[in-house]
């Protein structure tokens, strides 16, 4: 079933996010223009699911250095409450109400309609702040890179080919020795041109202080969720390597057809059985597939590839559990059939889709 909810049930998101700037004030702009921008950045971020471990510590530092950072803050966090409330207000406009208080209820609202889209847009500014800036560095240092939505198959010098998902990108580091590509964004799938008689080179693929070297021909790299690296194997095995020894676990696995493990320099390598491979590489064939995810991270994913942001604003309606299949050439629908099979309400602004 093709952009269709497969179930759900009651059960934040995990989205990549690049790091903020932590003091960015420019002839252009004001100090206190450039506090609220600030804010509105770490408000999108804060909202977007948990900071990591350095974006926590570059916050507590923000918040530290001014006392009007955390005021500044609290008015953006609560703009987005409001932002949540602008769709129930919206919905509620046409309802009856005594002839005589109907004037000022109106004004009433009208103006708090304009107070919070006035507001919301340097909020909306900051996602796509916050969402464009990763790819446009991406597009300086890649060999291969594509853009948001954006998936793309790539033939290598040697033949191997690589498929590159939405915001993501590769370069080459060929020399005698080797076939070394590095993964500077995103994820990807390698198909490896075989060693043979004329191509003795192993194919090594570099992301995040880990090395993975092809001993076969398909698999997957891209980063973790809570901020590491995955492999995933589609055919034959691949040889896993750290470049330093981790603080814990092992620091080289090989990994067989139909596995997958994670890495990062605390844990070192593990196994990651809950990880289906074909499932998490279906953007190569086109689609998206979920089974039993919160609606947080399906709005996560959906934001890597559809023009815009959508943004859960309820929190208990983030941990609703669905499953489902989506076209990537169809994410519209998919997320119009999303809000009325969980009977959710939508308000759609420039570049910003609420959900509540």
């Amino acid at each position: 079933m093709t952009n269709g909810l497969l179930g759900n049930a009651p059960s934040d998101v995990s989205t990549h996010i690049t790091r903020i700037r932590e003091n960015r004030v420019t002839s252009q702009n004001s100090p206190e223009q450039a506090i609220r921008e600030q804010a509105a950045e770490w408000a999108v971020l804060r909202c977007a699911g948990p900071l990591n471990p350095e974006q926590t510590q570059a916050l507590a530092r923000w918040l530290a250095c001014d006392p009007r950072h955390a005021q500044a803050l609290d008015f953006a966090q609560a703009t987005w409450a409001d932002l949540g409330r602008l769709g129930r207000m919206h919905q509620s406009a046409p309802m009856a109400a005594p002839a005589l208080a109907r004037p000022l209820a109106g004004r009433r609202r009208r103006s708090r309609l304009r107070w919070a889209l006035s507001t919301a847009a340097l909020l909306v500014l900051a996602v796509v702040g916050v969402e464009q800036a990763p790819s446009l560095a991406l597009a300086l240092r890649a060999d291969y890179a594509t853009a948001k939505g954006e998936v793309r198959q790539v033939t290598l010098p040697d033949g191997s080919q690589v498929d590159l998902d939405s915001q993501s990108g590769i370069e080459l580091a060929y020399n005698d020795s080797e076939r070394r590509v590095r993964l500077l964004a995103g994820e990807a799938v390698f198909t490896v041109a075989a060693v043979s008689g004329a191509e003795q080179r192993p194919f090594v693929v570099e992301r995040a202080g880990g090395s993975s070297r092809a001993l076969g021909t398909r698999f997957v790299v891209g980063p973790e969720p809570d901020g590491g690296t995955w492999v995933g194997m589609l055919e034959h095995s691949v040889a896993v390597t750290l470049q330093a020894s981790p603080h814990a676990g092992s620091s080289e696995q090989v990994l067989k057809e139909g596995q997958s493990l994670r890495y990062d320099a605390a844990h070192g390598i593990r196994p990651w059985p809950e990880q289906d491979v074909r499932r998490a590489s279906a953007w190569q064939r086109g689609v998206l597939v979920f089974e039993r995810e919160p609606l947080a991270e399906v709005a996560a994913q959906l934001n890597r590839y559809r023009d815009g942001h959508v943004l859960i604003t309820d929190k208990a309606l983030a941990r609703r559990e669905v499953s489902g299949m989506f076209r990537l050439d169809n994410l519209d629908a998919a997320l119009a059939m999303l809000t009325e099979e969980l009977k959710a309400s939508r308000l759609d602004l420039p570049g910003l889709t609420l959900i509540y």
